[in-house]
């Protein structure tokens, strides 16, 4: 009798974690969809009185959200920014992975060191990689899905490198503390944060000022995104192959240090011309990576990466 019921025990915890796991996936690919985003932004909150506010920011923008990869333990989604039929950004990558323990905490100035999570931490979870427009690391950040009540809820805060709208305008602080929560609605998707914006030294950390963050994805017809689908055909076999490459310098486990600009460019830059090059000439991906792999080592601090000296 105590076989027969441990039996139905962990039949009902397999079947439990199955069906939990199930609908976190499908909670995932619930972001998916050509948006009308709106992108709302205002600070809070100081804790220096004579601080000045900023301005608060809103804008707009249509993209296209995609899985181009997907494993039973992970699901890759792009984000392609659609400006017209002929102008087609690629905008940031999402990769969810789950029970993920090898993580990258951002530190400052453009470095991020390896993070291990504990197993039994990890257990349930998906971890949230997110990646900048040229696949460098972003920010990521592990948690649980929740379902309850109609909602479908992931929540994680994280420390991120200032988003573009303030590293283009400010310097006063170089760590944004990121509290993402992702909400599914029945009409997209919604991205709500709670930011701290961190000036971080040797000596410690210094709030700056709070922020609140609502960027709502409101789903559209997907004929709307066509030009976006397109573009992706043709673009998507060199960009993986800068996927890969970054995938393979991640997985080393000794962290990323990046160098923000070499000779006057980005590497985003650096990247956009050798996709350019690869569409007038295509190679075999050995090839294309090698190429990707030697640009890549130009912006790289820590040269101790395997096969990078």
């Amino acid at each position: 009798m105590k076989r027969i019921l441990l039996t139905l025990t962990l039949g009902g915890l397999f079947t439990s974690a199955f069906a939990q796991k199930s609908a976190d996936i499908q909670a995932i690919k619930g972001q998916c969809g050509c948006h009308a985003i709106t992108f709302k932004y205002a600070e809070t909150f100081s804790p220096n009185p004579e601080y000045k506010f900023k301005e608060r920011k809103e804008m707009g923008a249509l993209e296209y959200v995609f899985v181009d990869e997907e494993t039973p333990n992970k699901l890759v989604l792009m984000h392609l920014l659609v400006i017209n039929d002929s102008t087609i950004i690629k905008h940031w990558r999402e990769d969810w992975k789950f029970q993920n323990t090898d993580l990258l905490a951002y530190d400052k100035e453009a470095s991020w060191k390896y993070k291990s999570l504990p197993t039994s931490e990890a257990k349930g979870q998906w971890s949230q990689q997110v990646f900048e427009v040229d696949d460098s690391p972003r920010y990521e950040g592990s948690a649980t899905w929740f379902h309850a009540d109609g909602r479908h809820v992931w929540e994680n805060t994280t420390d991120a490198p200032l988003p573009r709208r303030e590293y283009t305008t400010r310097n006063d602080y170089n760590v944004m503390r990121r509290g993402n929560q992702i909400v599914i609605t029945d009409y997209g998707y919604l991205h709500d944060q709670d930011n701290g914006k961190i000036l971080r030294t040797p000596e410690g950390e210094k709030v700056i000022a709070y922020e609140k963050g609502i960027n709502d994805y409101h789903r559209v017809k997907d004929a709307a995104c066509n030009s976006a689908k397109e573009w992706w055909k043709t673009n998507r076999t060199f960009w993986v192959d800068v996927r890969n490459v970054w995938g393979d310098l991640i997985a080393q486990k000794k962290g990323i240090e990046l160098e923000k600009k070499v000779d006057g460019k980005s590497l985003n830059q650096s990247l956009d011309a050798l996709a350019s090059a690869y569409l007038k000439a295509p190679k075999a991906s050995a090839a294309n990576k090698a190429e990707i792999k030697a640009t890549i080592q130009k912006y790289l601090k820590n040269k101790d990466l395997i096969g990078m000296k």
